[in-house]
């Protein structure tokens, strides 16, 4: 009688401990199942799995447009760098490829660029006719204690971008003496046939230039100034514009300060001035209003970061495509992902205006984006008073769409978007006429308490444009909304976790009387 006793006691606890067993299973099954299905982004870029943050050595060639990035196959948080490697034919769909160029004994791999030598000029297209793409990037190495070397190498690939080679004869660019030298910046200057290189050194950036993208020679340095942000300077990019509607050009600097951004933490600021070759120098123009006001982010919200140029790749007006990294180092090791972590923004066309208010970027989404617009749904002269609700789920799912909206004269009035769920997240967005700010407040949009930078405060973006009418498009993903305003002149990116999906968009007027022209919703479908 005792042995059936504990035989049936023992059974209990075998089935006690096996349904245990499957209820873990079939929770943490859940759970990735539910982190797939909410974050990870419908049509921006992100690694199949671990760590991914600045965009590098970008190009177009062939027909593809190629995405390398820091990587960290091991974790899913910053660790030893290398170059991870995608492809796209439009920028939007992307195909990840095996690693490009991996830690030696140099260091590990941090940012830079890579070019297509259309005409050899470095001689590493190893067969005749052939045109090699050279990758410049630093190597990092860690000696311990604090004590660290960042030098400049190069590699090259003669099938297209696929493989690299290590250059024999790395370093191209020794250091000894500077902490922060990295992320070299290399572009093609048309008027001198000369590879310009820009590098960024702490608080400045040296320029050099080469003929052969082997040996390289130092011209000169643009220092950080009274006018400029804080914060180490990273990620340079230096090229030339055309000025809209004119025959004129400048030239345009990026520069990334991982401190110091107009709502916190890591942005990249510009500045519009010229190059001789030898010199980069602030317009003055440019240079008086910087002192005024800096409002010359490339970006206002908090998650864009490290945004740079492809290289062999211009529209038909001259612009240049660019993307940036979607997160921001205040918080980017700690977000609520854990297969992956990070996004890529969504391409964006950058073009340069001048009107009575001077020089400015404006930049958009590329093109490319329109052909996957499906079912459309729009509204006109909406009349708002208080609470609208504009649309719900059962019409377009707002996790992979495009708003387009317009509002004729604005005159006074203030309004507010909002995204929201069942479960009471909500996303809100919009303009402050008091302080003729756009604004983005993610206090309410999910799981926020990772970091206490995260949702701490209402990011602001100042409306630079005199226009009594305003103009938007929003770009919607899973975890994060883009806005332009005024064509392109104002930007923000956020990033947001959801507890559940958004399903509902709606405007609110504080009980002012605003009319909204008209606004359209298009359905993204990308698989």
């Amino acid at each position: 009688m005792k042995f059936k006793k504990l035989t049936f006691i023992t059974l209990v606890l075998l089935v006690f401990f096996n349904c245990k067993k499957t209820v873990e299973t079939k929770e943490k099954v859940s759970k990735t199942y539910t982190e797939e299905e909410l974050y990870r982004p419908n049509f921006h870029f992100t690694p199949k799995k671990a760590w991914m943050n600045d965009p590098n050595g970008m190009f177009y060639y062939n027909g593809y447009y190629h995405l390398y990035f820091q990587y960290h196959p091991d974790s899913n948080v910053w660790g030893p760098m290398h170059w991870g490697h995608a492809i796209s034919t439009d920028m939007i769909t992307w195909s990840e490829q095996p690693i490009a160029i991996y830690p030696d004994e140099l260091g590990t791999i941090f940012s830079g660029s890579a070019v297509v030598d259309i005409s050899n000029s470095s001689g590493l297209g190893e067969v005749e006719k052939s045109i090699p793409i050279v990758a410049m990037y630093t190597n990092h190495k860690d000696f311990g204690n604090g004590k660290v070397k960042q030098v400049q190498s190069i590699a090259y690939s003669n099938d297209e971008g696929k493989t690299f080679k290590k250059y024999e004869n790395n370093p191209v660019i020794d250091n000894d003496t500077i902490k922060d030298f990295r992320d070299p910046k290399i572009t093609w200057d048309e008027d001198r046939h000369k590879w310009i290189m820009s590098l960024a050194a702490g608080d400045k950036i040296m320029f050099y230039d080469s003929k052969n993208l082997k040996n390289w020679n130092l011209l000169s340095e643009f220092k950080k100034d009274e006018n400029s942000k804080d914060g180490v300077w990273e990620c340079p990019d230096l090229f030339k514009l055309p000025i809209k509607g004119t025959e004129e050009f400048k030239w345009v600097l990026f520069v990334s300060v991982g401190t110091g951004g107009p709502n916190g933490g890591s942005a990249t600021q510009y500045f519009i001035g010229d190059f001789d070759g030898k010199n980069f120098k602030i317009d003055k123009e440019f240079e008086k209003n910087l002192k005024e006001n800096h409002t010359y982010w490339l970006d206002f919200g908090k998650d864009n970061y490290a945004g740079v140029s492809w290289s062999n790749a211009r529209t038909k007006d001259g612009a240049k495509l660019m993307i940036g990294w979607m997160s921001n180092w205040d918080y980017a090791v700690k977000v609520p992902t854990e297969t992956w972590r990070s996004a890529m923004t969504i391409p964006r066309k950058v073009a340069l205006k001048k009107d009575d208010n001077g020089y400015r970027l404006i930049s958009n989404p590329v093109t490319d984006l329109n052909k996957y617009r499906g079912t459309k749904f729009k509204k006109e002269n909406i009349s708002v008073n208080g609470n609208t609700k504009i649309i719900g789920s059962e019409s377009i799912d707002l996790s992979s769409s495009e708003i387009k909206f317009n509002i004729n004269n604005l005159n006074d009035k203030s309004f507010t978007f909002k995204l929201s769920n069942k479960v009471n997240d909500s996303l809100l967005f919009g303009y402050d006429n008091a302080k003729n700010s756009f604004f983005i407040d993610r206090k309410k949009s999910g799981k926020i308490n990772f970091s206490e930078k995260f949702a701490d405060k209402i990011s602001y973006a100042p409306r630079t444009s005199s226009n009594k009418n305003l103009s938007g498009t929003i770009l919607i993903d899973k975890t994060s909304i883009e806005l332009f305003f005024d064509d392109g002149e104002t930007v923000m990116t956020e990033i947001f976790f959801p507890n559940k999906p958004y399903s509902t968009f709606s405007i609110e007027t504080n009980n002012q009387e605003l009319l909204l022209d008209n606004i359209e919703l298009n359905q993204l479908n990308i698989n």
